[in-house]
């Protein structure tokens, strides 16, 4: 009796153990990974800290990290209920809140530094803030998902506006060059000073400028082929994958980020798959992320590890609602953090990541998750399966 007591015990111990770290998890059945649990990031509750002047955030829609490790933040006040800003009612209808200003500024301790944005004069401020991306220089760029954006902007950190890539109006296809398609995000590449943009939710295409002068470089679709704007792929959860898979972006095409060896990764988020190109548009490879996923998509924000050789790609599901790490080289899927939810560490349309040098994770949720959040590295990276 005793013996059996003993061994029940070491049982219900093993799953408190197990259960007390919900974070982290194996990969999930749909993904193209081998199940082997890595690394992930266990959720910093106390950040950021609670924000001044009665303000309070809408939908948190981009996320920056800068050189100095500051987290810059794109909100959208419009997405406000009156409940929410009822302070901001005329009159009054309670004690809470203001809405905050659209681009906010945090300290690694989440202490909010200065806060700017909206519409001014010289530039066209987006109908819906989109966006967000602080580069080498320190100039901060928007970008906007309005039913009439179709433009970047170029501000310094304390809000001076710059340049403007790109005007407003009605949309139009990929093949114009002369304005953006409700651009999602952008990248500045420091090495070419070109600036590479996920275009968008309208357009089906990447498309580069030069940063300074806002020529036009070169554009691609999907497998680096020519954009058609054709096409539309809307499966159920029980459906399989197309076969062979579409030959066009959907939309929207979420993200692109730069990778110091040279690679270009783009978020294809309706289809759920990350391609790879070279910086020409020149395709590489690509990656299945929960293929099996309806609706809006899986793969809806990247970002790469701070090691030398970038060996990770941490990857935003926001359908799912978990953050995936992936093995930059194979896809593979090497650990999972988060969950549905609205506690701590769990996600409500997680829609955009960032990283700071000290392997720090930065989350922006959408819809009515209306937050973000830090993760601290929950464990060394292990060494990687393989297998396929």
């Amino acid at each position: 009796m005793t013996s059996k007591l003993s061994i029940l015990g070491c049982a219900l111990a093993l799953c408190a153990c197990a259960s007390s770290s919900p974070e982290v998890r194996g990969s999930s059945g749909d993904s193209p990974g081998t199940g082997t649990e890595t690394t992930g990031f266990t959720v910093d509750p106390k950040w950021p800290k609670p924000l001044p002047n009665n303000w309070i955030l809408g939908q948190v829609s981009g996320i920056s990290v800068d050189a100095d490790d500051h987290v810059w933040l794109l909100q959208r006040p419009g997405s406000l209920t009156e409940d929410e800003k009822g302070a901001a009612l005329k009159p009054p209808q309670s004690k809470c809140c203001l809405p905050a200003p659209p681009v906010l500024e945090f300290d690694a301790d989440g202490k909010l530094l200065r806060a700017w944005g909206g519409p001014g004069n010289g530039y066209d401020w987006p109908g819906n803030e989109h966006g967000i991306h602080v580069d080498a220089k320190g100039f901060v760029w928007i970008s906007g998902n309005g039913d009439n954006d179709g433009q970047i902007l170029r501000f310094t950190r304390d809000g001076k506006f710059v340049s403007q890539i790109g005007k407003p109006g009605p949309q139009t296809n990929s093949a114009d060059t002369t304005r953006l398609g409700k651009p999602a995000g952008m990248e500045l590449d420091p090495q070419t000073n070109e600036v590479f943009v996920a275009d968008g939710y309208h357009n089906h295409r990447i498309i580069v400028f030069d940063a300074e002068t806002g020529a036009y470089k070169r554009h691609w679709g999907a497998y680096g082929k020519p954009p058609t704007d054709e096409g539309k792929v809307t499966l159920r959860r029980d459906e399989p994958p197309p076969d062979p898979p579409p030959q066009q972006f959907g939309n929207p095409v979420h993200c692109v980020r730069l990778a110091k060896d040279g690679l270009v990764y783009v978020c294809d988020r309706l289809n759920d798959r990350v391609q790879v190109f070279k910086r020409d548009g020149t395709f590489v490879k690509e990656f299945s992320i929960e293929p099996r996923t309806p609706a809006n998509g899986s793969v809806w924000d990247l970002a790469l590890s701070r090691d030398p050789g970038q060996r990770f790609l941490y990857l935003a599901d926001g359908r799912n609602n978990q953050l995936l790490t992936l093995a930059r080289d194979t896809g593979a899927v090497v650990a999972t953090t988060g969950y549905p939810g609205r506690s701590a560490g769990a996600f409500h349309w997680v829609h955009d990541i960032a990283l700071d040098s000290q392997g720090n994770l930065y989350a922006g949720e959408v819809d009515t998750g209306k937050r973000a959040q830090r993760f601290a590295p929950a464990a060394k990276p292990a060494a990687i399966s393989r297998k396929p």
